[in-house]
């Protein structure tokens, strides 16, 4: 038994999206996580960047606390595969924070800017010692200091000059 054969119009557009939408299946099976570093100035501690997101700073959006930066990461779909800030306080890794999105902000002098929206959740880090550095920098996971047991997050922390000392050494 043979069928009539059907003659299917090829439409452009449809043809583009499909490619399009290929290609970006194809590139994203290729991306792994990756996070941010960022040194927190002016924070003392932990507690301090709590205090600032959730009371005093005016970068919340719909909710949802936003870090301003000037560059908007190139990598960025590599970063919401999971990827966090990692905050780096008196000199040391000490937590960190998932990424859940970019917002374009346009500031008052017409410059774009980029919002990196984070969890609410600071989530305590293992001590890492990290030298001073300008803006931003990309960590690889491999390199990312491991997340505090559960058990251990709500331990008082030690001194700065202790903790950094016990860092730099590898103990912590």
């Amino acid at each position: 038994m043979s069928y009539p054969q059907k003659t299917v119009e090829k439409i452009p557009a449809i043809e583009a999206k499909a490619k399009e939408a290929t290609i970006y299946a194809m590139s994203s099976q290729n991306q792994s996580t990756i996070h941010l570093v960022k040194l927190s100035v002016g924070s003392d501690s932990v507690e301090d960047i709590a205090n600032w997101q959730r009371h005093r700073s005016k970068q919340i959006s719909d909710g949802a606390y936003y870090h301003l930066t000037r560059m908007w990461p190139k990598r960025d779909a590599e970063l919401l595969l999971g990827g966090s800030i990692y905050w780096v306080v008196q000199g040391i890794i000490q937590v960190r924070q998932k990424i859940s999105g970019f917002r374009e902000i346009i500031g008052e002098d017409g410059i774009r800017r980029c919002g990196i929206v984070l969890d609410a959740e600071l989530i305590r880090t293992q001590s890492a010692p990290k030298r001073p550095f300008q803006g931003w920098r990309y960590l690889k996971p491999e390199d990312a200091p491991p997340d505090l047991p559960k058990h251990r997050e709500h331990e008082d922390p030690l001194p700065t000059e202790l903790n950094r000392a016990l860092a730099e050494i590898g103990v912590l």
